[in-house]
């Protein structure tokens, strides 16, 4: 005498959410009414229930009840196959218990859940993305990211290529977005991408027990695991001894799809081209209009000053004759009027300035050399002094600055300024006059020269000091002693 007991199914297969049910028939061949409780034992116990869950029996009698499997859609609910038993427990008699068993397939299905961070980057060259996935399904997997464009503009690499998850597990991918070539002048431009996140079995075209499927790429269910379920649901399982059973088909594999945009800076902004451009135009302008200018005042002033100086010896040395002066009628050897050599000098027709005249026929044809040196930013004189006795007519003076320097030059003949000028504005200069300059003895002819910067010579290494040479040429004569 015992008690009996038998599922309508020996196995089963239900898909995550959905909804399995099989039969279980409990029969009392003992000789006294029982009461019978149901209990669900084994892995499946979390989600499976018998209704009703207790029975009463006359002897002889049996009752079918129904179990339900229901599994959540969830990674508490792992892919595989679990054992499942019914625990029958009488009341009357418990050591005649008795667990019939039957073993249970939860089918696998695929879940992710993905976010892209930041979705917008900046940059000249390439932006970097964190892209986070949670598995969300009851199987391990290999998620792979599968980004696109539009266009050709946009390269990308992914770190790690694939990450493996367990249901639930949480994981990060790097992703970098590569522009092609640098954008150097003009505005931002917009690229906008997609990044795919999904199984790597999805992405090479493979189901998710491995076997190829057609479906694979769109997320429809595994052909195995719902071949399973039309035979559970029918009835017709291997090894069925009667019952009844139903499956759902599992929803289809979702791969989140992600929007992200890089947008990439040029090199030189807008702003940038146009200082640029205004400092060229002033740069341009200082050249061509300024510098000129700057230059020519200068030389002007240095003129006017000059003029006034060699203005005020030539009154004060006027012939009591009413002798023009070479200040007031200009002298024809003189080249240009620069620097109005001999301004103020008396044409006297051959007498010295100072006392004593000179001796007609001793005058005889002489020159001299006046070398001045000077250091950057100073002063220096050179001078050639009449000897005593002599009177000394000049007719020509040659300067040359050979170096380009540049400065002032200031000559002298006793007490007048023949000439100032700027060094910058000549190499080679020369004066001449028909009507000599004389020069009474024991007096000078002096060079003053003030450097601002010495030139470069033909060696082409500039020079350390300014170098300005004068040679000045006429005839040396002898005074005539007595009245």
């Amino acid at each position: 005498m015992t008690t009996s007991a038998e599922l309508g199914l020996p196995a089963l297969t239900v898909a995550p959410g959905g909804v399995a049910t099989t039969t279980l028939t409990v029969r009392n061949d003992l000789d006294i009414v029982e009461a019978y409780t149901l209990e669900v034992v084994g892995d499946c116990a979390a989600w499976t229930t018998v209704e009703p869950a207790r029975v009463s029996l006359y002897p002889g009698t049996s009752e079918t009840v129904t179990v339900r499997l229901a599994p959540p859609r969830s990674p508490a609910a792992r892919a595989g196959e679990f054992p499942l038993g019914i625990r029958i427990l009488p009341t009357e008699r418990p050591e005649l218990v008795t667990v019939p068993e039957t073993t249970v397939t939860v089918t696998p299905f695929h879940e992710l859940q993905a976010a892209l961070a930041p979705r917008r980057r900046r940059g000249w060259l390439r932006g970097r993305y964190r892209t986070s996935v949670r598995n969300l399904g009851n199987t391990p997997g290999t998620v792979v990211l599968t980004p696109g464009q539009a266009g050709e503009e946009l390269r990308f690499r992914a770190t790690p290529e694939r990450l493996r998850l367990e249901p639930g597990e949480s994981g990060e991918l790097r992703l970098q977005a590569r522009a092609r070539k640098l954008i150097w002048f003009g505005k931002p431009a917009s690229w906008p991408f997609e990044v795919t996140v999904g199984p790597e079995q999805a992405a090479t075209g493979k189901g998710a027990n491995g076997e190829a499927s057609a479906a694979a790429g769109t997320g429809a269910p595994d052909a195995k695991g719902a071949g399973d379920g039309r035979d559970a649901k029918d009835g017709k399982g291997p090894g069925s001894t009667g019952g009844s059973a139903s499956t759902e088909a599992p929803a289809p594999l979702q791969r989140p799809l992600l929007d992200g945009e890089f947008i990439q800076l040029p090199i030189f902004p807008k702003w940038l081209l146009a200082l640029l451009a205004a400092l060229l135009a002033l740069l341009l302008a200082w050249f061509a209009l300024v510098r000129p200018a700057v230059r020519s005042s200068a030389k002007q002033a240095a003129e006017q000053a000059v003029a006034q100086q060699s203005a005020t010896p030539a009154a004060s040395a006027a012939a009591p004759g009413g002798a023009p002066s070479a200040a007031s009628g200009g002298n024809p050897g003189n080249p240009g009027g620069q620097g109005k050599p001999g301004g103020g000098q008396p044409s006297t027709g051959g007498r010295a300035v100072g006392p004593g005249l000179a001796e007609p026929g001793t005058g005889r044809q002489s020159s001299a050399t006046i070398d001045v040196q000077t250091a950057s930013g100073a002063s220096s004189t050179g001078n050639y002094q009449v000897p005593h006795g002599k009177v000394f007519d000049i007719t020509d003076i040659v300067v040359a600055n050979f170096q380009g320097d540049q400065g002032l030059l200031t000559i002298t003949a006793g007490k007048q300024t023949i000439t100032t000028i700027a060094l910058e504005t000549f190499r080679n200069q020369d004066y001449h006059w028909v009507t000599p300059i004389q020069v009474p003895e024991d007096q000078a002819v002096t060079a003053t020269v003030t450097c601002e910067s010495p030139g470069t010579p033909a060696s082409g290494k500039q020079a350390e000091t300014c170098h300005e040479l004068l040679n000045i040429s006429g005839a040396l004569s002898d005074i005539k002693q007595g009245n």
